[in-house]
């Protein structure tokens, strides 16, 4: 498989307008929660209080950790938002929900006012299911997928 083929499997998308209403408002939760681990924007802790509390869990080097988590989410969350590279980035998305429901969330429960998993399960839902239909009608992937290479 070339390298074409490999880059026009994954802007391939033949989803219509609805991806748009799940990638919008979800883009904008995942960006805003990455600035908050990497910057301590919104009310955060930036990347030295968000390590500490990702190695008091059990998820050491905690500065690594926060960095790779602030990072997938803020600029898989403008991924999300651009349409660009979204099969990927939801992907490196969905990933950081299922460790976070096992390592922060599951032991609490449920719902969300116990700090249990059910907004992670429901980014987890979403990003998988923009893992399969790609980024949809309204997007950068489909644009760029439609020019031969």
């Amino acid at each position: 498989m070339s390298n074409s083929n490999i880059v026009q499997r994954i802007l391939a998308t033949r989803a219509g307008w609805g991806t748009l209403a799940l990638r919008i408002p979800v883009g904008i939760i995942f960006a805003a929660h990455g600035a908050q681990k990497l910057f301590g924007w919104f009310g955060g802790y930036g990347l030295e209080g968000t390590g500490q509390w990702m190695a008091s869990i059990g998820l050491a080097p905690g500065y690594l950790m926060a960095l790779l988590a602030g990072s997938t989410e803020f600029f898989g969350g403008l991924a999300l938002i651009a349409g660009l590279l979204v099969r990927p980035a939801s992907a490196a998305l969905a990933f950081a929900m299922v460790v976070a429901i096992l390592s922060a969330h599951l032991d609490k429960g449920l719902f969300v006012a116990n700090n249990g998993y059910e907004f992670a399960l429901a980014l987890l839902a979403v990003t998988v299911s923009l893992v399969f239909t790609g980024a949809g009608r309204a997007s950068l992937d489909r644009t760029l997928g439609q020019r031969p290479a």
